[in-house]
């Protein structure tokens, strides 16, 4: 793979439409063209780890997007400043796009996720694995489909299709996002017939003439049945790796379910020597303990791109060869690495297994359940009374006339993957009659 063609302005969908000149790069679009779209938006109302919060506010998909964004930037930026003087001046040219292009797709990275977190993937998954949609596999493959799409249900791949797909009245391309971001946002770059036991994959069957088409114009080899990831997925990866750990900890705090004590301590685990010394006598200038915190969390993550971005300019060969092995994040110092495999541990003794991430789990297992049962239903049998009913509160958008049961599926699990978790809720209550207008 060589830069100047990963670093690509052409759009999808409109490729060949020549667009006016702006002040603003393709890539700063793409940026803005995100933000001011309605699925970013409703990530404010979706869980990220913690159920949204009463007076204690913590990270949602909205806000955490926002600042694995920022950190993208930053990687980025730092990346092309110190490979820029390796290479020509065409190349140099193109790398300074790299924070752009990376801090759109850590915006976008996570607009593919259903209501309630990650437990609203494994609630889909489940559904079509040990619930009442096991019953449609034979029918899917009998069409030639693929039913690890749903088995696997996957919210990278499913951003992929949100961004991409031509919805029913939506302009050709989706998004019209430009090769580049599109790429960077594809962690796992194969489909989901070799999803193996981790359930991740891409893009799915309905999105994969897109993606070979995109990495086709990027030149991104195909190997042994995948595909090499484009480079820039890993620093979009690496801003998601940084955020999510470091943040959770914060989180974890604020509702009690860590002690300052242990916060503190896990932050400062980061340093040793004379950093230790800065950092700690630095944080002692402010009496407020939260404040203590928000210092130790900007100045872990401050670390952590630092040793991110010096992983990704010492493999940059391998990366370009679409040999390198892994996250980024694993490739950070010794002292810096058992600080973070120490904040993984906590996270999953204490965090990730606390009474109310446990309770949203449950919660949403019960409410994806019913509606998938309901609204795949209906898509079904669209002349039923009740059918035609549920299918009058579907957007027109969807496409629930598709011909196959494949594409039935896929227009039910676009429409619930989209809700918000608030939606979900609201429109479970209805349909089960917990909740009616008053008389």
């Amino acid at each position: 793979m060589n830069w100047q063609q990963l670093i690509s302005g052409r759009r999808l969908g409109i490729e060949s439409y020549h667009e006016r000149k702006h002040e603003r790069t393709n890539f700063q679009r793409d940026y803005d063209r995100l933000i001011f779209s309605a699925p970013f938006r409703r990530l404010q109302n979706k869980t990220q780890v913690f159920p949204l919060p009463g007076s204690i506010f913590v990270h949602n998909r909205l806000t955490h997007s926002l600042e694995v964004s920022c950190v993208g930037r930053s990687l980025g930026a730092n990346v092309a400043a110190r490979l820029a003087p390796r290479h020509d001046a065409d190349t140099a040219a193109a790398l300074h796009e790299m924070g752009a292009i990376v801090s759109a797709a850590c915006l976008a990275h996570d607009m593919g996720n259903p209501p309630f977190g990650h437990s609203g993937e494994r609630a889909i998954s489940a559904f079509f694995t040990d619930g009442d949609g096991r019953t449609l596999e034979t029918a899917v493959r009998a069409e030639g489909s693929r039913w690890e799409d749903f088995v696997c249900f996957e919210g990278n791949a499913n951003a992929m299709r949100l961004l991409t797909h031509r919805f029913v009245g939506r302009r050709q391309g989706g998004f019209a996002l430009t090769y580049s971001t599109l790429a960077s946002i594809v962690k796992y770059p194969y489909a989901s017939t070799l999803a193996g036991s981790r359930g991740k994959f891409g893009f799915f069957q309905s999105e994969e003439p897109t993606y070979l088409g995109i990495a086709n114009e990027l030149g991104i080899p195909h190997l042994d049945g995948r595909f090499a990831r484009h480079p820039l997925v890993y620093l979009v990866e690496a801003a998601d790796d940084i955020c999510y750990q470091v943040m959770d900890i914060e989180d974890a705090h604020k509702l009690r379910i860590l002690s300052a004590d242990e916060a503190i301590g896990l932050l400062l685990g980061f340093f040793e020597g004379e950093q230790l010394e800065h950092v700690s006598r630095t944080m002692m200038i402010v009496d407020d303990t939260n404040e203590r915190i928000a210092y130790l969390r900007s100045s872990v993550i401050g670390l952590l791109v630092d040793e991110c971005t010096r992983t990704f300019v010492d493999h940059e060969a391998e990366l370009l060869e679409g040999a390198f092995p892994g996250p980024l994040i694993e490739g950070i110092g010794g002292h810096a690495a058992a600080a973070y495999q120490a904040c993984s541990e906590v996270a999953r003794r204490k965090i990730y297994t606390a009474g109310e991430v446990v309770d949203i789990e449950l919660a949403g297992h019960r409410i994806f359940s019913y509606l998938l049962t309901a609204v795949i239903d209906a898509v079904l049998h669209p002349t039923h009374a009740y059918s035609r009913l549920l299918l009058s509160r579907i957007p027109s958008q969807y496409d629930t006339a598709s011909p196959t049961v494949y594409g039935k599926i896929q227009c039910a699990l676009d429409y619930i993957s989209g809700m918000t978790d608030v939606y979900a809720l609201d429109l479970y209550r209805k349909i089960t009659g917990m909740s009616l207008p008053a008389v």
